[in-house]
């Protein structure tokens, strides 16, 4: 039977299963210029571009890319940061019936040759000050093309506003074999080809780090993309007011989704940030009056940590979310102070283009992935036996929805392993352990592989980072494991400080605090003090490279 237990909860105003428009996503662009012509899709650093501007642009670019042999199909990466040709870019490739590559823009050589041999591409569009990074692979790969975009072309000329480097340079003007600029390829007026795209067709691959070897991309269909789209725009009660501040990369389906690919669906308007910077951000919402913002836990911390955050007019907020890793409590009673907003966690994956899970505004818990949104089966099952697991048993956290992945591409040995059938459906593993309470509501417990067997003890670091954070001299915390002798692991803990506790706070403090929060095998024997901790583009804490580097330190 699918699960049904968070029914209960359901927001009241919301139907349990959405119809999915039975069109490509380019279409919702297509349909939202002819509604709303003359309102903004995007503004970037005050400068607006209208849906009717942004739907020509698609269309020229389309064109262009048709024009250098871009069919049906074909693979297209896309190598950008957030701006107005990203979007321009994501749906002018949708446009000529092609696949989007959204590659991560601190990909350098060797990541950027994997692209290039596993998806087939012969065409990108870079940003600027990446175009340098790709440009060697004209020659020794089967790319032939790079489109490069100014960012600065797009802004207003007259901001105050805080430029990142990348969007203050000067316009690129080289003269390249295969390379040619964004200006360039729009004045060449090419008109595209009749659409035909269809839900079934391929539309956009992200490609999912994984735990080992090289990146796997995503296969996802127009029908996905546009389920994790429709999806938010009626959880989010979005409209064509709806106004979004786009924090999260565009490459990340998070951002992809919350901040581009929902808002052009309703018609709505995002104010887009190429860099994070704290007071940008707070400038922008109340300029704007932003009414809706998804970010990272990380984020929210540096945005709550501006001494001036005060000056600022947030009123216009009535949504503040995200997702990737669980929010502090501490920070979320701060932000609910602030803004009296509950901070709306999520929950989804590379291979479910964004949510499968969200908490409901009306009846949110705190550090929770939230209940299956529409149409959405999730179970536990146990990792080895794939026996169901019941309320409040920890085991793997397995879905099926119409957002979920067909499939990893170019690999079937990997997508045949990805699923499971129960009760005469496929469902995705997600790899994640989590149990789900009496309500229905999902709780995260950690990666299936990143628990720390210490004597026996499972020691979960996202549980023990979370009680952490409750110390007022902690300003960010990774736990992982580090070789012991005796209990096999034993849990370190890598700490940032705020700058009050900094030269104050000892790791004996830390260990003595500890000891009076937790029980003991989850206390940290070991403490490190860091000036950062590594971090994805999209802010999650990478973990994983701070494991691998303690234990070969330790070998």
């Amino acid at each position: 039977m699918p699960f049904t237990r968070h029914h209960a909860v359901w927001p009241r105003e919301l139907p349990k299963s959405l119809a999915l428009p039975r069109t490509s996503v380019f279409t919702n662009l297509e349909i939202s210029a002819r509604r709303y012509p003359d309102r903004n899709a995007i503004v970037f650093y005050d400068a607006p571009m209208t849906y009717s501007q942004l739907f020509r642009e698609v269309e020229a670019m389309a064109g262009y890319l048709q024009a250098q042999g871009v069919a049906k199909g074909d693979r297209v990466l896309l190598y950008m940061q957030n701006s107005p040709q990203y979007v321009i870019a994501y749906y002018a490739i949708l446009r000529a019936d092609a696949v989007v590559i959204p590659i991560n823009p601190m990909n350098r050589a060797a990541e950027l040759e994997h692209f290039v041999a596993d998806t087939g591409a012969n065409v990108c569009l870079a940003g600027q000050e990446l175009a340098g990074f790709i440009a060697p692979l004209l020659e020794t790969t089967d790319l032939n093309h790079i489109v490069v975009a100014s960012y600065s072309s797009y802004i207003a000329p007259d901001t105050d506003l805080a430029l990142p480097a990348e969007v203050a340079a000067p316009a690129w003007s080289e003269d390249l074999a295969g390379m040619v600029s964004w200006e360039q390829a729009l004045a060449e007026g090419h008109a595209p080809s009749a659409h035909t795209a269809g839900p079934a067709d391929l539309s956009v691959i992200p490609y999912s780090s994984g735990t080992t070897g090289a990146p796997k991309g995503c296969m996802h269909t127009h029908r996905s993309v546009m389920a994790t789209a429709v999806h938010r725009a009626f959880w989010n009660l979005s409209t064509a007011s709806t106004v979004q501040l786009a924090t999260l990369p565009f490459f990340h389906v998070t951002g992809m989704t919350g901040s581009m690919n929902s808002p052009i669906y309703s018609g709505s308007t995002t104010v887009i940030m190429t860099r994070w910077e704290r007071t940008t951000a707070a400038r922008l919402i109340e300029r704007y009056k932003v009414t809706g913002w998804t970010n990272i836990v990380t984020m929210a911390v540096d945005f709550l940590s501006n001494p001036d955050i005060g000056r600022y007019d947030l009123s216009s907020l009535t949504t503040i979310g995200g997702g990737g890793a669980a929010m502090p409590e501490a920070v979320a009673a701060k932000l609910k102070a602030m803004t009296g907003l509950d901070y709306i966690e999520g929950y989804g994956l590379s291979e479910t283009m964004a949510a499968t899970h969200i908490n409901p505004s009306s009846r949110p818990k705190p550090q929770c992935l939230g209940i299956p949104v529409f149409d959405v089966d999730s179970r536990i099952i146990d990792v080895d036996t794939l026996q169901e697991k019941g309320p409040g048993e920890t085991g793997e956290i397995v879905s099926s929805g119409p957002q979920v992945t067909i499939g990893y591409w170019n690999r079937p040995a990997e997508t045949e392993t990805a699923f499971v059938e129960i009760d005469g459906k496929q469902f995705f593993r997600t790899g994640d352990l989590g149990y789900y309470d009496e309500e229905g509501y999902f709780f995260m417990v950690d990666r299936v592989k990143r628990m720390i067997n210490a004597s026996g003890y499972k020691v979960w670091p996202s549980e023990v980072e979370g009680l952490m954070y409750r110390h007022p001299g902690i300003h960010e915390v990774c736990i992982i494991s580090s070789p012991d002798p005796k209990r096999g692991e034993t849990v370190k803990a890598c700490i940032v400080l705020t700058p009050e506790a900094e030269g104050e706070t000892s790791e004996e403090d830390i260990i003595a605090w500890c000891k009076e929060q937790m029980a003991a095998y989850k206390i940290p024997t070991l403490i490190e003090f860091v000036d950062q901790l590594p971090k994805s583009p999209t802010g999650k804490l990478m973990w994983r490279a701070l494991q691998e580097e303690e234990w070969e330190a330790k070998s």
